[in-house]
């Protein structure tokens, strides 16, 4: 992919009608709300659009996105290291209407004005693949070792076979013979 910076602002419906495709990169620390769920918001979003019409002549946008992150893995809360990918389409609409008549295949991108914000909708799109609970692999994680001692000790406290365990409507079932019995 291109190391130029993409463009903030764009006219989707000209580089729709004209097939165009672009390529290049977006500083993470630009992306606001994405920056803010980062440890780190050093490096930058790698995108690859391509811009075209359906065979409905819809204003169409598909895409890739590539970001290395960290984010606090939930676990340890220590700094995980991941990639972040998405591949999205997006029917370019103007308003409510127009998106409720996209077909399901394509999510909605509000224009105004012929204008886009391109950054907006590589933030949106790189939102929507953060997972909710950032965790290392298992075996990975530093607090591994305090997790596999917590679930041993959590063996050791358990309850007995349920065979063994009362049954917590035996008492009722008592009563209910005793009744019977009169």
């Amino acid at each position: 992919m291109s190391n130029a910076e993409l463009s903030r602002t764009i006219d989707p419906n000209k580089l729709a009608e004209q097939n165009a495709s672009l390529e290049g990169v977006i500083a993470l620390r630009s992306l606001s709300r994405f920056a803010d769920m980062l440890l780190e918001s050093d490096g930058d979003v790698s995108a690859r659009l391509q811009f075209g019409m359906d065979a409905e002549r819809r204003r169409i946008v598909e895409g890739r996105l590539e970001a290395a992150v960290v984010l606090e893995c939930q676990r340890c809360m220590s700094p995980l290291h991941t990639t972040l990918t998405s591949e999205f389409a997006l029917g370019l609409v103007v308003g409510d209407e127009q998106a409720r008549n996209l077909p399901r295949d394509l999510e909605p991108f509000l224009i105004e004005d012929f204008q886009a914000d391109l950054w907006q909708m590589v933030e949106d799109e790189l939102l929507l693949v953060v997972p909710p609970y950032p965790l290392h692999e298992r075996d990975e994680c530093p607090a591994a070792e305090t997790l596999e001692a917590f679930e041993e000790a959590g063996d050791e406290t358990a309850e007995p076979d349920s065979e063994q365990r009362e049954n917590p409507f035996s008492v009722l079932a008592e009563l209910k013979k005793k009744k019977d019995g009169h």
